[in-house]
């Protein structure tokens, strides 16, 4: 985050709705000044046909009825980060870049639209983006608010939760999305792009790395990557359970039963390796003498932090590099988006990107 040099000359005292902005791969978070907080999946979809069109009755559909109605829809994943390419696991999924960039833009417009501003106030959001967003990704965001946000700020998005939640000296976050897992160092000032580490490790390789297993421990079974999204979900744990997991899947339509107790665990244990890499690093760099504060202060964010047993199995690894203490934060789906808003309420104009006409035509 730096000043800009489209920053609007001040910040109005009123008039104004602020909105903190979460547009994760997996989900899409908000959360408004005016009270109003949600969220939905990222996924947005469009009628395929004239018949489509007349049977849904809509232009474009998002989160799970966009999803629901994948067969009659080209359906898109706009905000996918990471290294993980769906359409080698799954082909509902499409990527024409022109239509990703508009799905984008239809996404941020409907998050939006779910706070409710009036039609007589402005609206500044801050954006949460991948800790080591290109210039280029933050260009496409900025794009895709023009016209939906009058001022609007990008900012890393465990930076954003760190600010939401006040843990702002001697603090690693890592946020394990969908696309990405992002780490951000906190030392009481603005991070700088040394204080940051975006990794690959994250729930689409986890979703990858399940795919792969699958095939061998549940021969002959039928499965799509979404099904096993929802199967990790719901059962994905490193802490010990007291029942197996056990799921039915289709093998030549017959549902069968498959224990993939020992599978899953492998799948969310593939992640740990490269996060504690990006942590040891952030670490290892720093002032020597803060670094066993910092190592004692890590904060585990995102959709992945609610893996039951993660923060302990960080810890393990962290053991080997000399210790170290996790704790995970209580609101996982909102908490980029709550420290977003915080961000929004609290800097000054000069941090503000204007998004105005003689902008537009400009560039």
């Amino acid at each position: 985050m730096q000043p800009s040099a489209n920053a609007p000359a001040s910040k109005p005292a009123d008039g104004v709705l602020y909105v903190g902005i979460d547009l994760g791969t997996s989900h899409a978070a908000i959360a408004a000044s005016n009270g109003v907080r949600t969220a939905v999946d990222s996924i947005v979809a469009y009628p395929r046909d004239v018949i489509s069109m007349k049977a849904l009755g809509r232009d474009k559909l998002f989160g799970a009825d966009a999803w629901r109605h994948k067969h009659s829809c080209d359906v898109y994943r706009p905000m996918e980060k990471g290294a993980v390419k769906y359409r080698d696991l799954d082909t509902t999924l499409n990527r024409d870049a022109a239509k990703t960039k508009q799905a984008v833009r239809d996404l941020l417009e409907h998050v939006v639209a779910k706070a409710n501003p009036r039609a007589d106030e402005l609206v500044y959001g801050v954006i949460g983006a991948p800790a080591q967003a290109s210039i280029h990704s933050q260009k496409l965001l900025l794009e895709a608010a023009r016209g939906i946000l009058d001022c609007v700020m990008i900012c890393s998005e465990p930076f954003a939760v760190a600010y939401g939640l006040q843990f702002l000296e001697d603090t690693v976050v890592i946020d394990i999305g969908a696309g990405t897992t992002d780490l951000c160092r906190m030392h009481g000032s603005l991070p700088a792009p040394e204080d940051q580490r975006t990794v690959s490790a994250a729930g689409d390789a986890v979703d990858r790395k399940l795919f792969e297993l699958m095939k061998e421990a549940c021969p002959g079974a039928s499965f799509t990557i979404n099904m096993l999204k929802q199967i990790k979900e719901k059962h994905a744990a490193l802490a010990r359970v007291d029942e197996p997991v056990i799921v039915t899947l289709p093998v030549n339509g017959i549902p069968t039963e498959f224990d993939i107790t020992d599978v899953i665990k492998q799948a969310v244990e593939s992640i740990v390796p490269e996060i504690v890499g990006g942590l040891h690093e952030l670490i290892a760099d720093y002032d020597p003498e803060f670094q066993a504060n910092m190592r004692n202060h890590v904060l585990l964010a995102g959709g992945g932090s609610q893996i039951i047993g993660l923060d302990k199995a960080i810890e393990r690894k962290l053991q080997q590099l000399g210790g170290g203490k996790v704790a995970k934060v209580t609101e996982p789906v909102y908490a980029g988006a709550n420290g977003a808003l915080s961000l929004a309420k609290d800097m000054p104009a000069e941090f503000w990107q204007q998004l105005i006409a003689e902008e537009a035509a400009a560039s």
